[in-house]
């Protein structure tokens, strides 16, 4: 019997304005070494993840129906393997080191009358690409490559209002904002690791309902009652518990006659998970999109990793540390403020404070893989004791766990 080969695709959010999801881009990688291994051929790597994407993955559980951006060296964008993918949701990605010749302008040519959108990466400005340029849609600019004046140049002298612009490798916050300013449109890179917190604002009530909740499922003794007071006050909270229980996710389909009932057939552990999530998505809907499905899939992928590490019986703590991982962004007030009023154990509060400790090392290591740091991947693998090639395995399950929750 041959051994099951691991594959892996990493998978880089791109972002608009409002720091909502746009699309992702989908890059090759031959394992956890740290970034593309160029000892490989290009066209081999290229094909080759265009057909996992598709066969493996599958581009909906990937990408959640977002844009789907993908390299293509030449001989992979003359082939009939392009035309496998979705024309509505695919962004056809030229590489900068092909040369425009007369067989790519006529395959450009051809994607855009099937209706793909058209891209150019690392985009330097140079006569031989003003053939493709009236064809394409996206141009994207290396902020680590193309500095100060020179990104807002490249708009000017392309001058073509129906061109949007791509800032890739954007690394702070203020690169971001000064990319908006010169007038780019989506936006990729690390610059969104933390929400920007603001403080001496109120708190809405439907917020306060949350936080009522959190501390009720976190005494010594829970109390349901007081829970589903609390719940029947909240007519959307009510009717998402009462959706999740006949859910696929929840798999139990069964009849429910009341609130009571419902909390009864989740059981504590469960409903600790549960009312946590929903909790939060009920106060998400001025956040940006990611800032939610980011929580919700690490909190997911920390239980995952709490199973396989022997420590399953706590694995709705890992759960609710993941899941408050960005709980300050939601409720705009500092976590120092946050965890000191929460009935929660001290390894979840300094986990969340940046204390180095298990919980703390799960949370990053979701973080890590994210950003494609497979160094830092490795030692977090050692330090936690689990196998790094079944990380993708459970980083998959969690965001196809988590993609049933969004809006």
């Amino acid at each position: 019997m041959k051994a099951k080969k691991n594959v892996f695709i990493a998978r880089q959010p791109i972002f608009d304005k409002d720091q909502n999801i746009f699309g992702y881009e989908l890059l090759f990688r031959s394992g956890l070494d740290n970034f593309f291994d160029t000892s490989l051929d290009q066209d081999y790597a290229s094909s080759k993840m265009l057909m996992d994407s598709l066969v493996i993955f599958g581009f909906d559980e990937l990408t959640r129906g977002k844009k789907v951006f993908m390299n293509f060296t030449k001989k992979s964008l003359l082939s009939d393997i392009v035309l496998l993918l979705p024309r509505k949701t695919t962004v056809i990605e030229l590489l900068e080191d092909i040369d425009p010749d007369s067989e790519v302008i006529s395959a450009f040519e051809q994607f855009k009358k099937k209706g793909y959108t058209l891209a150019l990466d690392d985009f330097e400005y140079d006569k031989k690409f003003e053939p493709l340029l009236d064809m394409t849609d996206i141009v994207k600019v290396d902020f680590l490559l193309t500095k100060g004046n020179e990104r807002a140049n490249i708009i000017k002298r392309i001058n073509n209002p129906n061109i949007k612009y791509l800032a890739e490798k954007v690394e702070t916050i203020e690169e971001f904002n000064q990319a908006i300013d010169m007038g780019y449109s989506y936006f990729q890179g690390y610059f969104f690791s933390k929400p920007v917190i603001v403080t001496g604002t109120d708190m809405p009530a439907y917020k306060l309902n949350f936080l009522q909740i959190i501390q009720e499922l976190y005494k010594p003794t829970v109390n349901i009652t007081n829970i589903e007071r609390i719940l029947m006050r909240d007519v959307s909270l009510s009717y998402k518990l009462l959706r999740l229980i006949n859910s696929a996710a929840f798999a139990l389909r069964k009849e429910v006659y009341s609130i009571r009932h419902a909390l009864n057939l989740l059981g504590i552990d469960e409903l600790k998970k549960w009312i946590s999530l929903m909790s939060l998505s009920q106060v998400s809907d001025d956040k940006p999109e990611q800032l939610m499905i980011t929580s919700v899939s690490i909190a997911k992928f920390s239980e995952i990793i709490a199973e396989k590490t022997r420590n399953k019986s706590i694995k709705s703590n890992f759960f609710l540390a993941g899941l408050f991982i960005y709980i300050d962004g939601f409720l705009n007030r500092p976590m120092e403020d946050i965890v000191r009023n929460l009935p929660i154990i001290d390894e979840i509060k300094n986990a969340l404070l940046g204390e180095n400790n298990l919980y703390r090392k799960v949370l990053d290591l979701y973080l890590v893989y994210e950003k494609m740091d497979w160094v830092r991947v490795a030692e977090l693998s050692s330090e936690i004791k689990i196998n790094p090639d079944n990380i993708f395995g459970y980083y998959m399950e969690a965001i196809t766990w988590a993609n049933q929750f969004q809006k």
